[in-house]
């Protein structure tokens, strides 16, 4: 497949290869799912381009984007490019100090938002951001008429009035170079303020043919949009990627509404954080195991026998007869109930952002549902590796994408050279030269290996790296990972860095665990006094515990604490794909966490 040169190629070319398709873009309205074609998408986007330019916006500027997933996201991206702007992908969850910090920095002349909400937020800053001189609102509302503001419909007007004075508005948009810049993405700040991190043209362009030669996406797919459109991760895969093979998009409501839109939509791909499988997973098993003694035993059995179909299928061997009838059966009574839950139609999940637990990957692989995990970073437009569909090895982020180099360093790190490499973050170029070295090799801060076949295997990030005061490295994230396959624990976070030992904050499913309570006789009040009872504090010890019979003693935690609630993005514990922020965390829960260091274990 050639390469586009730019996005805009990308886009008109896919306009006109996939024009006489009935949908482009899907989004929901009154109940009422509706389709955008190939050609109604073209319009809106050359009049929003149009539109931008009657503004005054001229090729180079700046347009921050700061909304859900939604068609007019998708168009405003377009419109931007076409335009030779570079917009800015602002996460709607950012607070209205950190949305005035990457306007500010960014230098955005315009910004376009979403709803009541994100005006509000942006009329707060407004004094403070100078270089900003228009706001577009997708839904707009009565009483917004500050300066500069107008709705998107009277954007798309002036620029269709507009079109006589633009008449070389494709050859213009076709002229961009390879090396222009598309967007700046600020990085979710796991650690310090955000970076704008600086992605060309040929940076996206590159990820999505590398991806599309070892995914096999048509026409013939949908794809459901629910990962943060304003990540790069969901921007390469779920919107150019998708965009360029002809499979149709659909925009889910919300993260809340997501299991109603995977059976309406019944798509064919679905993109997200491990987060979701995780806890698609956990509500399946629980499901499950909570019920009958019948049932429980059916489901059990079924796990059982899928898993062996699973480890020849994984191994490539051959399915011998009473296996393959055992996983028919597995299918039948237990695994058709989750596919119809996806909506009957999955071929594969993608995961990425995170690592995801390969207990989580197996069980989906088994129940036929398989999810191919990839690696990557926002400073590398995102894709490094993934895993081949037709040859997935669980436990590995797969290898590298064609045209994409990766060597690891004498310290474990990845590193990668490429044209997928970022120009660098934006006005830091001392930071930017801290992790892109003179021979262009761009440093993960990933610590992995590669396994006999090539494909890679993600071990912890450095920076995350558990050094205790007896000088034992510890990687916590697979620890977590393990912690959290348990169907008592909803999540977990590993600490210990300069400690005499590692211990753990554990979030409990307390829906779980409250029906172990009652069959124990225990009475719920409300989470803080249900956790410190002596006999609840036990089960979860035992529950985690045994779940890490396979660490080395030092891995071991010593302690662990039982937190009332989940981490969240509005709290700043968690980035907008659920990763979560280990010093917010570790600020949060200081007192706690001096408490279990108190004593000797």
């Amino acid at each position: 497949m050639t390469m586009p040169q730019n996005l805009n190629e990308l886009f008109f070319n896919a306009i006109e290869r996939f024009g006489t398709k009935s949908a482009a873009l899907r989004y929901k309205e009154g109940g009422v799912w509706k389709d955008i074609t190939h050609q109604e998408l073209a319009r809106l986007v050359h009049h929003a381009s149009l539109g931008l330019c009657e503004l005054g916006l001229r090729p180079g500027d700046r347009v921050a984007i700061i909304s859900r997933n939604r068609p007019e996201w998708a168009i405003s991206d377009y419109a931007c490019l076409t335009a030779g702007c570079a917009d800015v992908t602002i996460y709607p969850t950012f607070t209205a100090s950190q949305t005035e910090y990457v306007l500010n920095d960014s230098g955005a002349r315009a910004v376009i938002v979403e709803d009541q909400t994100q005006y509000d937020k942006i009329m707060a800053v407004r004094s403070a951001v100078e270089c900003v001189e228009h706001v577009v609102v997708f839904d707009a509302a009565e009483g917004m008429h500050a300066r500069g503001v107008i709705s998107f419909q009277e954007l798309l007007k002036r620029g269709a009035a507009a079109e006589s004075r633009y008449p070389s508005y494709r050859e213009d948009a076709l002229k961009v170079k390879p090396d222009d810049l598309a967007t700046l993405i600020y990085t979710s700040g796991t650690t310090g303020p955000p970076k704008g991190v600086m992605l060309t043209h040929r940076n996206f362009c590159s990820n999505v043919i590398a991806v599309l030669q070892v995914l096999s996406i048509g026409p013939e797919d949908h794809a459901l949009s629910a990962a943060p459109l304003s990540h790069s991760f969901e921007r390469m895969a779920g919107h150019y990627t998708m965009f360029h093979s002809g499979a149709t998009i659909s925009y889910a409501e919300s993260l809340e509404r997501l299991p109603d839109n995977l059976v309406e939509v019944r798509p064919s791909i679905m993109i997200f954080a491990p987060r979701l499988y995780e806890k698609l997973h956990s509500v399946v098993r629980e499901k499950a195991l909570s019920g009958g003694a019948l049932k429980r035993r059916i489901f059990l059995w079924a796990c059982r026998s899928a898993d062996e179909w699973a480890d020849l299928k994984l191994a490539q061997q051959p399915i011998r007869g009473t296996i393959a009838l055992k996983k028919a059966i597995a299918d039948k009574l237990v695994f058709s109930k989750l596919k119809a839950r996806t909506g009957g139609r999955i071929r594969f999940f993608v995961s990425g952002a995170a690592p995801l637990n390969p207990d989580v990957a197996k069980f989906f692989f088994a129940a036929s549902l398989p999810v191919t995990e990839g690696y990557g970073l926002t400073e590398t437009s995102p894709a490094i590796s993934v895993n081949p569909l037709e040859s997935i090895r669980i436990g590995t982020v797969g290898p590298p994408i064609p045209g994409v180099e990766v060597k690891i360093a004498p310290d474990g790190e990845i590193l990668t050279r490429g044209p997928h490499v970022m120009l660098g973050y934006y006005k830091k170029p001392a930071e930017t030269a801290e992790v892109i070295d003179s021979e262009g090799w761009f440093h993960t801060g990933d610590i992995g290996e590669f396994d006999t076949a090539g494909y890679l295997k993600i071990t912890d990030r450095k920076k995350d790296l558990i050094v205790t005061a007896g000088g034992k490295n510890i990687a916590p994230q697979p620890i977590e990972s393990m912690v959290k396959n348990n169907r008592f624990v909803l999540n977990a976070v590993m600490i210990g860095d300069k400690r005499r030992f590692p211990c753990l904050l554990v979030v409990p499913n307390l829906e779980t665990l409250k029906s172990w309570g009652a069959e124990q006789g225990l009475q719920f009040s409300d989470a803080a006094s249900f956790l410190a009872q002596p006999d609840v504090a036990a089960k979860m010890e035992q529950e985690v515990m045994s779940t890490l019979d396979s660490l080395a003693r030092f891995e071991m935690p010593k302690k662990l604490a039982l937190l009332e609630e989940d981490f969240t993005i509005d709290r700043g514990e968690v980035t907008p794909t659920l990763k979560v922020k280990r010093h917010v965390v570790e600020e949060r829960y200081k007192a706690t966490i001096d408490a279990l260091y108190a004593e000797q274990p």
